[in-house]
């Protein structure tokens, strides 16, 4: 029998990855959204005349729309990626991170709680609440630590990271308390198709094709654990199918990497894909001021999902750093459309003050 899944945020870069996997394996799919500067519509334009996809314009912590699309579809899980995620634009305003990270979390916990309460009990056994948040709730690792995993004591240094942390502690006392069952899942940096150009690899893409500087945080050797979108929601597929209620699962692509390596790499695929007699796009590296509280590395052990679910990766960095360097260059008129107002003037307040450096 196919699943019927309720998925907030499913208009964004994982969550809509997500939506479309699932609507191809045969689930009926409600997605919510409230199409914030980074949910995007368009990413699921391929849905559009769907007979199992239903698509709703409304926020998490709207209560009462919730509990409607709760009852009036009754899905067997929810997947909740709904989220501000960007590290830089909790620094410079953490209270939206706040109402929708924690806030909005527990109200959709509420409302969640009160419908899986009224499930027959095979219903209410089947029922699951995947909440997805990120490795950065662990905080930093030195070079020589052992990557984290599901027993890493959380340690947040940004006002983002601290959001998901109090939302993932709400989740869990959602299980621990009420019995909801709850799974949290935390990931390591993802990229790949439809992701906002804030972000690092859509926008050194972006900017080295169109020769634009390349800015690049302090010395660029801050290292990240690097996965592709689809393998993740891969993953979280095999949780709402297997996973255990009150269980962590924590999922990383293995390929740890200095950012200034990604960068270097983006150039050399760019170069390949849009030559340019000019010359190499390495030389529009720029680095610029270190943001505040940069976490230095994030690595995350995957052995509990691979030994429990029989989930690995699908993709290594070098094969998914090509597809997605491919689809950008491939879908213009997408790229156009999210680069709005809004998007420059952010680009402006995060990079212009910050100013370049050596190259």
């Amino acid at each position: 029998m196919s699943a019927v899944l309720f998925v907030t945020g499913g208009a964004g870069f994982i969550g809509s990855s997500f939506v479309l996997q699932e609507v191809a394996r045969g689930s009926r799919v409600i997605t919510l959204d409230a199409l914030t500067y980074a949910g995007n519509l368009a990413n699921l334009s391929a849905l559009r005349d769907s007979e199992n996809h239903v698509f709703v314009h409304g926020k998490i912590g709207d209560g009462a729309l919730v509990a409607s699309l709760l009852a009036t579809h009754r899905p067997d899980a929810i997947v909740h990626f709904a989220a501000e995620s960007h590290v830089d634009r909790s620094i410079h305003s953490a209270a939206s991170f706040v109402e929708t990270n924690v806030v909005g979390s527990f109200r959709l916990l509420e409302a969640a709680r009160a419908y899986w309460s009224t499930l027959d009990a095979e219903a209410a056994a089947r029922f699951r609440f995947v909440h997805v948040s990120t490795d950065e709730v662990y905080g930093s690792l030195e070079p020589d630590d052992p990557p984290f995993c599901e027993t890493t004591a959380y340690a947040p240094n940004s006002p983002y990271a601290a959001s998901k942390a109090a939302s993932d502690h709400f989740a869990r006392a959602a299980f621990h308390t009420h019995g909801l069952p709850v799974i949290i899942t935390h990931c390591s940096n993802n990229y790949g198709p439809r992701q906002f150009p804030e972000k690092l690899i859509p926008l050194m893409i972006l900017n080295a094709v169109e020769r634009k500087p390349l800015p690049v945080y302090g010395d660029g050797r801050n290292v990240r654990d690097w996965i592709y979108v689809g393998d993740h929601c891969e993953a979280l597929g095999a949780i709402v199918r297997d996973g255990r209620p009150g269980e962590v699962y924590d999922v990383g692509g293995g390929a740890e990497m200095a950012n200034i390596e990604v960068v270097h790499r983006i150039c050399d695929l760019v170069d390949e894909f849009v030559p340019d007699a000019r010359g190499p796009r390495r030389a529009l590296v720029s680095f610029v001021a270190d943001r505040p509280g940069h976490d230095r590395r994030y690595a995350i052990d995957s052995a509990k999902i691979r030994r429990e679910l029989g989930w690995t990766p699908r993709e290594t960095f070098d094969s998914g750093l090509r597809r997605t360097v491919r689809w950008y260059l491939e879908h213009p008129t997408w790229v156009a459309e999210v680069r709005s107002g809004d998007y420059r003037r952010w680009i402006e307040l995060n990079y212009g003050a910050r100013g370049g450096g050596r190259t």
